[in-house]
């Protein structure tokens, strides 16, 4: 009979010791042996009828050790399941482990021992005491004029002038890198583009005017461009916004091609155009349509913006230990790429604030009865594909759809990672209900920089 004992190492980290006598494994070994016998294929001897001592002699030596640590294993697992022990990853063997001990002709009691790191109790959390900002975006006329001014280019219709003449003219254009005297700078960058006239800087226009295809002129970005433009232009040119010095650059801007577009009229066609299935008849309900969908967006970016602080709220503000020697040397020899001890410390900071959120999302989720039904998986991969069509929902009934969505539950892994973000996203839906979240009306600029500071101080 299997003896099991535990020992204490530390923090959370234990010692179990497995004995297996000869009872626990022998049995198992004689009915190996015979299952080989009746299927082993060898030459000279037919199929069933292989003498059991050739049996032994042939392959007696590597199924004995085997059934001996599937017989460790099994009382191993069967031990801490009795025990109900909650351990992190799989049980380390300890180095004085060694299968070489293991003689078929010599049946005896075999030692194994096994290093263990237990999953702590721990408290998440009380978030009733916290105070966070919810910010609201103010949604004024001039995020509503601009919106529909880009709507009504959209879906206008593209005309081709010879000349440029004023601030709706598209113009396609080549940047490439240059001096300041216009000389091409040797593997500068090189990058196409389409803009139009107004996004250049006001004083910048009057020198576009009058251009046509094959124009061009010498630019330098920090003066061609007002910094809202200039930092989108910076990004598809693959410059870092923040880098003063590249915003000093200059380039030659070769016209390729001009364009003009007459503005879509206010009417029904373009309302049903720009804003399918909303049934919208006149340009007030468009104007009110074109700012509720602004206002859906900030509220949006201000949830998620709420979420990324209630993330750090449950991470500072909960409390758990762990066992530390065990889960670095968990990380040297449990992951398919050993890692070095000096390694292992590197990553040990971030993969403890991984470890620690999975623990708290799965307590929560637990204690709150929070669960993730096949339903909510097919409605995020319903949602996901509308998304990527840029629509916000369809006729749901339609075969191809039902066709996807059943392809994307066979889909191990898109099921395993929506899973994860439909718990994480319940988790913040609860913990949003427990804070006391104080409203405050924003610009979108200050809502931006808020951003731009919370994402600086984690980062």
């Amino acid at each position: 009979m299997a003896t099991i004992t535990r020992e204490l190492l530390g923090q959370l980290n234990e010692k179990i010791t497995v004995v297996v006598a000869k009872d626990d494994y022998l049995p198992s070994f004689e009915k190996s042996l015979k299952h080989y016998s009746k299927t082993a294929n060898i030459p000279g001897f037919r199929k069933g009828m292989v003498p059991a001592g050739m049996i032994k002699k042939m392959h007696g030596p590597a199924v004995f050790t085997e059934e001996v640590l599937r017989t460790v294993e099994t009382q191993l697992n069967k031990y801490m399941n009795d025990e109900k022990l909650e351990i992190f990853g799989q049980p380390i063997p300890f180095g004085d482990n060694d299968a070489r001990q293991i003689d078929m002709n010599k049946p005896a009691d075999y030692t194994f021992t096994f290093e263990i790191g237990l999953k702590p109790d721990f408290q998440v959390a009380d978030l009733s005491k916290q105070h966070p900002t919810r910010y609201k975006v103010t949604v004024t006329d001039e995020m509503v004029e601009e919106e529909v001014n880009r709507l009504q280019l959209r879906h206008g219709k593209m005309t081709d002038p010879e000349t440029t003449t004023g601030d709706d003219n598209v113009l396609n254009v080549q940047f490439t890198e240059a001096n300041a005297d216009g000389s091409v700078v040797e593997g500068g960058i090189s990058k196409d583009n389409s803009l139009l006239v107004k996004y250049f800087a006001e004083a910048t226009r009057p020198s576009l005017i009058g251009k046509k295809a094959g124009d061009t002129l010498t630019i330098q970005l920090n003066t061609a461009f007002d910094e809202k433009e200039r930092e989108w232009v910076m990004g598809d040119l693959g410059l870092d916004k923040h880098d003063k010095a590249a915003g000093d650059k200059y380039f030659n801007l070769a016209i390729t091609k001009v364009g003009m577009v007459e503005r879509a009229e206010m009417n029904d066609v373009f309302f049903n155009a720009a804003l399918p299935g909303k049934a919208i008849a006149t340009e007030a309900e468009f104007r009110t349509a074109i700012k509720e969908d602004i206002q859906a967006y900030w509220d949006k970016q201000s949830s998620n913006h709420l979420q990324h602080e209630l993330y750090h709220v449950l991470l500072d503000h909960t409390t758990i230990e762990f066992p530390e020697s065990f889960l670095k040397k968990w990380l040297q020899v449990g992951s398919e790429q050993p890692k070095t001890e000096e390694q292992a410390a590197q990553e040990y900071p971030s993969f403890i604030n991984q470890l620690k959120w999975t623990l708290i999302t799965d307590k929560v989720s637990r204690e709150q009865n929070l669960q993730v039904t096949p339903d909510d998986i097919k409605a995020f991969a319903k949602a996901q594909l509308f998304g990527y069509m840029g629509m916000a929902s369809m006729d749901e009934e339609q075969p191809w759809i039902a066709d996807y969505v059943n392809k994307m539950m066979q889909d191990r892994k898109f099921v395993e990672d929506s899973y994860h973000r439909i718990q994480m996203e319940k988790v913040f839906e609860w913990a949003d209900k427990q804070v006391q979240a104080v409203e405050k009306p924003v610009s979108v600029a200050e809502f931006t920089a808020e951003i731009e500071k919370h994402q600086h101080h984690h980062h």
